[in-house]
């Protein structure tokens, strides 16, 4: 999956906390999320007036930031659940990233997996 396919998927599928979401669905969205955080840090460096937007920026993410993490979660076997895990300080972030770096199952009770990449055809 592209980044920008990822970023589409994330946000065409909002708040929708079942199915499952590819590592690379995954990862692209948090490396969207932390660009865009790190251009509105700037912005605010250069435009005081311009504090208002990392607020409203991590509230706009909030919600599939969670359902994203929630059908990573999936991917792999594991309930949503297991997110709370990473309220526990240090270790249990370190658990909820681990678990986020696992690669994909096979089909689960969760589905049968994120579409697989069309094959390329070979001349």
């Amino acid at each position: 999956m592209k980044f920008d396919e990822a970023i589409r998927s994330v946000l065409n599928q909002y708040a929708t906390f079942t199915g499952r979401a590819s590592r690379s669905e995954f990862w692209y969205w948090v490396l969207f999320t932390v660009l865009v955080q790190v251009g509105i840090n700037i912005l605010q460096t250069l435009v005081s007036a311009a504090w208002i937007l990392g607020p409203l920026f991590g509230l706009a993410v909030l919600i599939p930031g969670i359902a994203v993490a929630v059908r990573r979660l999936h991917d792999i076997g594991k309930s949503g659940w297991n997110l709370l895990w990473a309220l526990i300080p240090i270790l249990g972030g370190l658990y909820v990233l681990y678990l986020y770096v696992q690669p994909s199952g096979s089909p689960n009770q969760y589905g049968a997996g994120p579409a697989a990449p069309p094959a390329t055809a070979s001349a």
